[in-house]
């Protein structure tokens, strides 16, 4: 063998021992139940949403709940969440509100933190954005604000633009 030819034989064998650990990496952080998906702090990290994220929240997630789906450019998206935190913030009981940021993550998304005032969690897409859309709503124009509302028995209530003060009622009412 040439010095040339184990030299990129190292060279991949590494890659691929990397990548492999990046791998392992991400199958930790992406299983149900898995510590980094109950707590990150709000204002602090972003958690990954990928297009599995949605269907184990729905099935294994906080209840009440309510997820805000918003981009780094949209003007309205911070008056919708400001319905849902007046709508809890004087409740014994407040269920979560969380943010869903859907083109910027890391430091970029935390950076839109402040305006969400309340928020419990913030997550960030993870992965192919038509395909998380897709796993979240097949119906959904990518039009933001979109907000689901999920009760305490798991039944959702989606709108785009902040929810109406029925909706609100229904989903509170379901504590």
């Amino acid at each position: 063998m040439n010095s040339s030819f184990k030299t990129a034989a190292g060279v991949a064998m590494c890659a691929t021992l990397l990548g492999g650990g990046a791998s392992a990496a991400w199958a930790q952080t992406h299983q149900p139940g898995h510590p980094a998906q109950q707590a990150a702090p709000a204002g602090r990290s972003t958690l990954p949403f990928d297009e599995k994220t949605w269907p184990h929240l729905l099935q294994h997630g906080p209840r009440p709940a309510a997820y805000l789906f918003t981009t780094s450019y949209c003007s309205t998206c911070p008056a919708a969440f400001v319905v849902l935190h007046k709508a809890v913030q004087h409740r014994k009981e407040k269920p979560e509100l969380n943010a869903v940021m859907m083109d910027v993550t890391g430091p970029q998304a935390l950076r839109h933190a402040a305006h969400f005032k309340g928020m419990t969690r913030m997550y960030a897409f993870d992965g192919f954005e038509s395909a998380i859309r897709q796993a979240v709503d097949p119906a959904w124009p990518n039009v933001t604000p979109y907000v689901v509302l999920v009760d305490k028995k798991g039944q959702t209530q989606r709108v785009i633009g902040p929810p109406t003060a029925a909706m609100l009622k229904r989903w509170l009412t379901a504590f």
